[in-house]
């Protein structure tokens, strides 16, 4: 693929994020779109192929390259041509291409067969071995985030995001900035979790930050990026067993999202109604009847100081 082409294939992607943007999808969103796209145009810059070129038969040397060759689990499969259809849907609707290629290839190799699992279950943990997790941690920095992710249910965006100001002492709840993602902003937090950002607070004082990021570098004292989160997430759940990154199957995995899902799952075996776990995760309402739920603040608080985990922080 010479030059030009490499430079016309940037030049839609870039298109395709701003269309994306424009259609309100989460900044997550376009960024794992524009990631998978990238190494999708790798593919192509290293066998000289056009983006017009790719047919079905291209598509299938690429979905050979990523399950043999990357050794990807089939989630992130699924994930490379979600974003691969979102980008050609953009190019038929710029009337760049009259179809798009992806489409009928993603019916008869990315569906999913009667009785066949969809996806291997998450990574759970105990609440004993949660307990065990964040007590293994005597960083106070890293220790306060494996708490907020634990007691919060926040993704793991919504947490970056937090600025000091974002905490509320006085009711024990934390507002997160709005994204397309969440209906519900409020979420509240507990005594142990109290305890472990009060003590971070004071760590972080010490160093002084310009920043106004409750969660900052200890390098650059700016705010903590992606990256750094899930590394030192990662490395303590690998230094208990709970995360094995040799392993293909997703159970054998805990990443930041792992926290999400432990929260919501005892919080609903500790008996939190549905709906009152639903408003605190933010989940977006689709049912019609959803919108006459009317959550009363301090219910939805009293509910969930009775039924968050207590970890023994």
């Amino acid at each position: 693929m010479n030059m030009l082409l490499v430079q016309n294939l940037a030049r839609l992607v870039e298109g395709c994020s701003a269309d994306c943007s424009l259609r309100n999808m989460t900044t997550e969103s376009t960024r794992r779109y524009r990631s998978c796209l990238s190494i999708f145009g790798n593919f192509l810059e290293a066998r000289g192929i056009a983006f017009k070129e790719v047919d079905r038969f291209r598509l299938k040397e690429f979905l050979e390259y990523v399950r043999f060759e990357r050794r990807v689990n089939q989630k992130t499969v699924e994930n490379y041509f979600s974003a691969i259809s979102a980008f050609y849907d953009y190019l038929v609707f710029e009337e760049l291409l009259q179809t798009n290629p992806v489409t009928p290839f993603r019916k008869r190799f990315l569906r999913n067969y009667k009785g066949e699992s969809r996806d291997s279950e998450r990574k759970l943990l105990s609440v004993g071995e949660m307990s065990k997790l964040v007590n293994s941690i005597l960083d106070p920095r890293d220790k306060a985030i494996a708490v907020v992710f634990a007691k919060t249910g926040v993704r793991r965006n919504e947490l970056l995001s937090l600025d000091v100001d974002s905490i509320n002492w006085i009711e024990g709840s934390i507002t997160l900035k709005p994204t397309p993602k969440r209906s519900n902003r409020v979420v509240f937090f507990d005594n142990e979790c109290a305890f472990v950002l009060r003590r971070w607070l004071k760590t972080r004082e010490k160093l002084g930050p310009q920043s106004k990021a409750l969660f900052v570098s200890y390098q650059s004292l700016n705010r903590l990026d992606r990256n750094g989160l899930y590394t030192l997430v990662v490395k303590y759940a690998a230094a208990l067993g709970f995360h094995r990154p040799e392993s293909k199957r997703l159970e054998d995995h805990f990443s930041p999202h792992c926290f999400r899902h432990w929260f919501t799952t005892w919080l609903r075996r500790n008996g939190m109604p549905r709906e009152f776990v639903k408003e605190l995760r933010g989940d977006r309402r689709k049912e019609a009847m959803d919108i006459y739920d009317h959550i009363d603040r301090q219910e939805l608080r009293r509910a969930y100081l009775v039924s968050v985990p207590k970890l023994g922080v």
